[in-house]
């Protein structure tokens, strides 16, 4: 079984940063694929960021430009820095990872097997 545990979400200012981290725990697990999607109230989940255990990354349009994804592989752990927030970025951010080799360059919920529990980010204006 595989855990991912996502932390770091909180209230801030728009304008203002968050760095978000998901941590995995379970059995041996070495993830070819992380990523972050988020979903804010009445909507549905979306891409937000993903990176490959070579180090691409891949971005939705709203978030380049202010969000880096980074990852930790021998902590099998994976970051999302959030620069200049907006209130639109309001939202649950959920930490995804997937196990086997991806070729796609569309990344969306089906791309991934494990998923953590969630963590709100509240951006105010």
């Amino acid at each position: 079984q595989v855990q991912l545990v996502e932390s770091g979400g909180g209230l801030v200012q728009a304008g203002g940063s968050l760095r978000l981290s998901c941590a995995t725990s379970g059995r041996t697990f070495s993830p070819y694929a992380m990523g972050w999607f988020r979903q804010a109230p009445g909507k549905e989940r979306e891409f937000v960021a993903a990176i490959r255990s070579g180090g691409s990354t891949y971005y939705a349009d709203s978030v380049k430009g202010r969000f880096t994804i980074s990852r930790d592989n021998a902590k099998n752990t994976v970051y999302l820095q959030m620069n200049s927030l907006k209130p639109e970025d309001t939202a649950v951010y959920y930490c995804a990872a997937r196990e086997g080799y991806y070729s796609g360059l569309r990344w969306t919920e089906s791309s991934f097997t494990f998923w953590g529990q969630g963590t709100q980010v509240t951006v105010s204006s």
